[in-house]
């Protein structure tokens, strides 16, 4: 029995010595260093009878020159170690680093490119809804310097652009430059022309509660030159321009320096690019070229026949006959009224009423 425990425990040995031989064999200067240290401590703490002093001194100088030496060989090792490995990276990695990172800026720039390119190749963009419609107009409004209209008889742009970008500008103090294009209310086969195109695609009362007749087309595009006298009055900085059309069209173009949306009929749809694209930019020669070829009407007249805050029929009829786009004789004073409410009280097809001025009774 006793020679089969001493047999376990030699295995045991010779197998936790061949564990540690390798580790052993891969540092034995730090091995022997370390066991040379445990030594000298054991011999430091012995009696002097065991092991005189001066003996535990020798062997303590001596000792620790045979570890120094040990340590500064461990350090040559690794120091010879990591030459090859430095050297490599020396000139090899960082060597090419400066090329790699040209190749980055490379790609960078192409990434860049071709982000702009799918950007522009993207010309419109659908809305869906007239939630939508309405946040791509509120966008298109921010801070915008600059704005250009042409549709039929501009409700949504005295409803909700005109008064809210005049408003923008005065708060902060800025240029604003507007541009607006309707059909002639002076031109009745225009006038029926649209009101029938509107019929035609529903009969149904519109978002503002009315439904469309030749009357109302007359009205909602003579509301329009009133309004763009009204706000030039009362903004100094307001260049706004009305250009009378003698043909209508199926869309309506709103143009800011910042994107582009196209409305039709239906209220739940609409398209929009942004500025800088190929749809934007030749859709904004399309309106400045259309702009060229209507009727101006002489807006530069603004101070000539002033309006009050609330319009009397006399003022609203004097001013039109003064720019040569006099009312029809039929109109009574509950027809100027009407067009007064229109131009200063619209109704946002897409939401609600914005409140503001209305003509006063003579």
């Amino acid at each position: 029995m006793i020679v089969g425990r001493r047999g376990e425990a030699m295995a045991r040995f010779v197998a936790a010595v061949k564990r540690i031989a390798p580790w052993a064999a891969q540092n034995a200067d730090g091995a022997i260093a370390l066991l040379l240290a445990i030594v000298i401590g054991v011999l430091g703490v012995l009696p002097n009878e065991i092991v005189p002093t001066e003996v535990q001194t020798q062997l303590v100088n001596a000792a620790t020159l045979v570890i120094m030496a040990l340590v500064a060989t461990a350090l040559l090792r690794d120091r010879a170690r990591q030459a090859p490995v430095e050297e490599t990276i020396t000139s090899g990695a960082l060597a090419e680093l400066p090329v790699r990172l040209a190749r980055m800026e490379e790609i960078e720039t192409l990434v860049g490119s071709t982000r702009k390119a799918l950007d522009s190749l993207q010309l419109v963009r659908v809305l869906g809804s007239k939630q939508e419609i309405a946040q791509s107009h509120a966008e298109a409004r921010k801070d915008t310097p600059r704005w250009s209209f042409k549709g039929g008889t501009g409700t949504y742009l005295r409803a909700v652009t005109l008064p809210e970008c005049v408003a923008a500008a005065r708060r902060d103090k800025r240029h604003l430059t507007v541009r607006v294009e309707v059909i002639d209310p002076s031109n009745p086969e225009v006038c029926e022309t649209y009101a029938h195109y509107r019929r035609s695609l529903s009969d149904a009362p519109d978002g503002t509660g009315e439904t469309w007749t030749t009357d109302r087309a007359r009205k909602e595009s003579y509301a329009t030159i009133l309004a763009a006298f009204w706000h030039r009055q009362r903004y100094g900085l307001l260049d706004i321009a009305v250009g009378l059309s003698s043909t209508m069209t199926t869309f309506r173009w709103d143009l800011s320096a910042t994107r582009l949306i196209m409305t039709v009929e239906d209220p739940n749809k609409a398209m929009t690019a942004l500025a800088g694209t190929f749809y934007y930019e030749n859709c904004d020669t399309e309106l400045r070229l259309s702009f060229e070829q209507a009727r101006r009407v002489p807006l530069e007249m603004y101070k000539k026949v002033p309006l009050s805050d609330e319009p009397t029929i006399e003022e609203v009829q004097e001013l039109f006959e003064r720019i040569g786009v006099p009312l029809p004789k039929s109109y009574n004073g509950r027809d100027v009224v009407d067009i007064a409410r229109k131009a200063l009280r619209a109704m946002d097809p897409y939401g609600e009423p914005l409140p503001a001025a209305h003509p006063r009774e003579p």
